[in-house]
């Protein structure tokens, strides 16, 4: 059966599929979705990712700060080859997951991250099709303390491998300028006892592949 998917907002020679099979159909929807949302206004945050010195001490401010217990998360991202940004299945662990789309300075402190999510009930049937049509540059297994304190998401994670580090997520608002994300960052930082030379940069995937280097 022929078949051509339509994407409206990327050019249509970018999106071709015919009889190539269901794996390159799929990737050829993957890749336009991707480019589709570049095109229009993405969600976004204001992130920083640092080493924890003392996990207790984080741990009960984060409580104190979000007048909360947590939510424990348990997560498997897998990453895959992509032309631009970084392209990862999360598996929530429950028969759920989320392919994520995300483009993102790699430097140290507050950074603006642009991302595009969609949902999916098969994470392991999507994973295997994403495998064969992309390739796969990796795995990062975790678990995740989810902490909410006003705007910001404050993740305090466990990773297989790495040890164990915090997460900012300043989701913005619309009409909210990175400015302001920033300065939200920075105080979070302060009140969670975050410092500078703590800081870290690129992904959880980054330091693995780092680490098989060396």
């Amino acid at each position: 059966m022929y078949y051509e998917p339509q994407c409206r907002f990327v050019n249509t020679e970018w999106c071709y599929a015919s009889s190539r099979g269901i794996i390159e159909e799929l990737a050829t929807l993957v890749f336009c979705h991707i480019h589709a949302h570049k095109l229009e206004e993405m969600p976004s945050n204001v992130e920083i990712k640092a080493a924890v010195r003392n996990l207790k001490f984080l741990t009960e401010r984060a409580k104190e700060l979000s007048k909360s217990a947590g939510t424990l998360i348990r997560q498997q991202d897998t990453f895959f080859n992509a032309q631009n940004g970084r392209l990862k299945l999360r598996n929530l662990m429950d028969g759920t997951g989320q392919l994520i789309f995300y483009d993102r300075p790699d430097v140290d402190g507050p950074k603006l991250s642009n991302y595009s999510i969609s949902l999916t009930n098969d994470p392991e049937g999507l994973a295997r099709v994403l495998s064969d049509s992309l390739g796969v540059t990796g795995a990062v297994k975790k678990e995740r303390h989810l902490y909410l304190v006003g705007q910001t998401r404050v993740h305090v994670d466990s990773v297989e491998g790495l040890g164990h580090f915090m997460e900012l997520e300043v989701v913005m608002k619309e009409g909210q300028s990175v400015e302001e994300g920033v300065a939200i960052a920075h105080q979070l930082m302060g009140e969670l006892g975050v410092k500078k030379e703590d800081l870290i940069v690129g992904a959880y995937m980054d330091l693995l592949q780092a680490d098989k280097k060396s």
